[in-house]
């Protein structure tokens, strides 16, 4: 095990482990956290540093929402929107 300057990082050592389930269960915990968001339907998935939202939401204000969230803690430049828009009946 290497210490010092010439150490590799976390994210280079973990690109794909821990740095991306955490960043994945820090999504999803700030969406849950949010009252005016419907997230039920959100799904998260990392491709290397970009975080791609699919699933379904049921308004743009849901969409903007999430990608705004999302966006907070990967930045916007790494964050793709796959969501579609799910009318509901009433």
């Amino acid at each position: 095990m290497k210490f010092g300057s010439d150490a590799f990082t976390h994210e280079q050592c973990c690109s794909q482990g821990h740095s991306s389930a955490s960043t994945i269960a820090t999504i999803q915990v700030a969406l849950a956290a949010d009252p005016d968001i419907d997230c039920s339907a959100i799904t998260i998935q990392m491709l290397g540093p970009v975080v791609v939202l699919e699933g379904y939401i049921t308004s743009a204000a849901d969409r903007d929402k999430a990608i705004s969230i999302a966006a907070m803690i990967v930045g916007f430049e790494n964050v793709h929107d796959r969501m579609l828009s799910r009318v509901t009946s009433q």
